[in-house]
């Protein structure tokens, strides 16, 4: 007896229900881990999904939580769309953090009207510079690109430890972490009295221009059509190459704006662990999310609310805050899971 694996068109009505299914069938499994330390599954996952929608204050923090991840989880969507596997959001979130600081230490006196744009435009050049190097390699040495932009976030995390170690190490406190940025760079407040800023309207705007481009222009269908089949866009005319290289670039560019964000809108300094992951997350946002904008929109505040309850559920319940990390894990492997299982059955053979 053998297990094999066989092609299938899953019904229309199957594909919006994928996320919901990984979901369910994550909090089912990691139920045992909620058991092993003594509280109820039900209770947990209540202080993970219910309670932090239940005050303002909480509910707030789930978008605050959610900004860069809408932007990194855009990033590797619109690069996952175009066939190119970007995994360097990481690094070139970092680089946009960077160019931002640098940026914003310069900005004193300047009208905020100037300043934001600078570093808004700053940061995303520099996510597209360092997402350069790799898309050349793959375009024109046909270098795995996974390879290369995940080795490139580990390079990226040293260039900024070697900035906040060296030049940019505070000299009162010695403590590794740039100046603080001028008051014209900070994101203004959505919300009074909140960490609510300005980057969330960024970020909504990014993810309704991946939707247009990705759905509405020539361009995004030139992009799916080589993310679908190289050879066969090519044999049809569109330059491949070409293609791959501005899905690459446009990625890079999108990832350094959440560093952007985290910089001018939360922290007003760079420090080595501003990304926190973030870079990572957005592939399980892109992936959660099936590759679609609003798609990515949900299942970055959906991440976004499993951090602030995984808080929330540590405090209540004395479950280990690293369970919302195992959460978002698992979510990946299940999420990958059911989208294996769209396309392929199970035969017992």
């Amino acid at each position: 007896m053998r297990l094999q694996l066989e092609r299938r068109a899953a019904p229309l009505w199957l594909r919006p229900l994928l996320p919901l299914l990984a979901i369910l069938c994550t909090f089912a499994i990691t139920a045992g881990l909620v058991l092993l330390v003594k509280a109820h599954p039900l209770h947990a996952y209540y202080y993970f999904l219910i309670d932090p929608l239940s005050s303002r204050v909480s509910a707030i923090e789930v978008l605050v939580k959610g900004t860069p991840l809408l932007l990194t989880g855009a990033a590797v969507t619109f690069a996952f769309v175009g066939g190119y596997w970007n995994i360097g959001a990481e690094g070139q979130m970092l680089m946009g953090a960077a160019a931002a600081t640098a940026i914003g230490m310069q900005m004193h006196g300047v009208s905020p009207w100037l300043a934001i744009p600078l570093m808004i435009v700053g940061g995303f050049g520099a996510g597209l510079l360092w997402a350069l190097a790799p898309a050349l390699m793959k375009v024109k040495l046909a270098i795995d690109e996974v390879v290369t932009t995940l080795l490139l976030n580990s390079v990226a995390l040293l260039a900024v430890s070697a900035l906040l170690n060296g030049p940019w190490r505070d000299p009162v406190s010695q403590w590794p972490q740039s100046p603080e940025i001028a008051p014209a760079a900070i994101f203004p407040k959505l919300i009074p009295r909140s960490r609510l800023h300005l980057g969330f309207i960024l970020a909504m705007l990014v993810i309704l221009l991946l939707w247009f481009v990705l759905t509405r222009t020539a361009f995004g269908l030139r992009m799916r059509a080589v993310g679908l089949g190289g050879e066969a866009a090519a044999f049809a005319g569109i330059a491949v190459q070409r293609s791959l290289l501005t899905s690459a670039l446009i990625s890079g560019g999108i990832a350094g704006l959440a560093g952007v964000t985290e910089v001018a809108g939360i922290h007003y300094h760079l420090i080595d662990a501003i990304s926190g992951g973030h870079g990572y997350t957005g592939i399980i946002v892109a992936t959660l999310g099936t590759l679609n904008a609003w798609g990515v929109a949900a299942a970055a505040l959906f991440i976004g609310l499993i951090d602030t309850g995984a808080q929330t559920v540590s405090r209540a319940l004395g479950v280990p805050v690293y369970l919302g990390d195992v959460i978002q894990a698992t979510l990946l492997l299940t999420t990958l899971g059911f989208l294996l299982l769209q396309r392929y059955r199970i035969r017992v053979r």
